[in-house]
């Protein structure tokens, strides 16, 4: 899941890659002030350049969604700059010959890699799908909170004609607390909870942005997709429990594909409609009995046997609470703002993913 009931049942997948190469300034990133550029300007691809081209900086871009949205962004031939705290991480997940032109920059580069961006994507902060003690409690709102408040004073000290325009946020559908009975929308209240607590101090510090900047805070939900994000950690205890709901099924599953959530932060990119919060949620949640009882049909698995919920709080201890309980988030702002959803219906996402 990606953050807060979203970020992050994600796992990176295994690449072989040969050795990353990457350079210090050259004359072509100079020019184009790039900051630190992964090539020399003899090595850089002659790619024709859309008239309305992003430069776009990502926190998070080694993540589940941060992935994707790179490789959207670069296949409209947009300019990225992964901004990381691990290079070597970072070379991994992007290696130079299937990513050319990519910039990487650690966090001393990051000044420059924001500056002439012309918008921000904040992605980063540390799983929660992990046991929780009171330190790895402490780090998942640090994490968030430590990375959102470097954006923002760097954007906040850059002049006008430099500062990026626009700043896309994660934040998570945890920020309304949960209940099997209520429906949310961006309107309504935060809840009470660890999690809301988390989410309502992350948006806080997004929001302390200058004022010129335009903020979209997309409240991520449960995201799907191949390869890692929330199946990538139900699959395998669906299968051992004879493919049963997790807990007693009746908790709600706002989720989201992929695709969708990608999508959704491109736009908020571009469009300058976009703004405020924006629930990242599909228009159609679920109780998650429904939602295990399309993954097993999917996967030719009957659903039966619920997977007990001690089995999940041995894995994941009190983080288990991501899973075992939920909310109905609507996508109301979405929806006003003619958003097209690709998968609406979890029954076709599953297909989509799994097939």
């Amino acid at each position: 899941m990606e953050l807060c009931r979203a970020t992050s049942l994600s796992w990176t997948p295994s690449l072989s890659t040969p050795p990353f190469r990457c350079y210090s300034h050259s004359l072509l990133c100079a020019a184009k002030k790039f900051g630190i550029s992964c090539l020399n300007s003899e090595d850089a691809p002659d790619q024709p350049q859309k008239a309305n081209a992003m430069v776009v900086s990502i926190t998070g871009a080694t993540g589940f969604i941060g992935r994707r949205l790179v490789q959207r962004l670069l296949a409209d031939n947009h300019r990225v700059h992964i901004l990381t705290r691990s290079r070597s991480k970072a070379e991994f997940i992007f290696p130079a010959k299937d990513f050319p032109g990519i910039v990487l920059a650690e966090e001393p580069q990051w000044k420059d890699s924001i500056r002439g961006s012309n918008g921000v994507v904040n992605l980063a902060g540390m799983p929660i799908s992990t046991r929780w003690s009171p330190e790895i409690k402490k780090e998942i709102k640090e994490s968030r909170i430590r990375v959102t408040s470097k954006v923002v004073n760097i954007i906040n000290d850059l002049q006008a004609g430099v500062r990026p325009t626009v700043l896309v946020s994660a934040t998570a559908v945890g920020y309304y607390g949960t209940s099997e009975t209520k429906v949310f929308d961006e309107q309504s209240p935060s809840g009470n909870d660890y999690l809301a607590e988390v989410c309502r101090e992350w948006e806080a510090t997004t929001l302390r942005v200058n004022k010129d900047v335009r903020v979209a805070l997309i409240r991520i939900g449960v995201v799907l997709g191949k390869d890692g994000g929330a199946l990538a950690k139900m699959i395998p205890l669906f299968m051992m429990f004879a493919g049963g709901p997790l807990g007693s099924g009746s908790q709600w599953f706002s989720w989201i594909h992929l695709d969708d959530i990608v999508d959704l932060m491109y736009e908020a990119l571009s469009n300058p409609s976009y703004k405020g919060v924006i629930n990242g949620t599909a228009p159609n949640p679920i109780r998650l009995a429904e939602m295990c009882d399309h993954l097993g049909n999917v996967l030719g698995r009957p659903s039966w046997l619920p997977v007990p919920g001690f089995a999940l709080k041995a894995v994941l201890g009190e983080g288990a609470c991501v899973v075992l309980e939920g909310q109905k988030v609507l996508p109301a702002r979405a929806k006003e703002l003619g958003f097209s959803f690709k998968y609406p219906y979890v029954k076709d996402a599953l297909k989509a993913i799994l097939s």
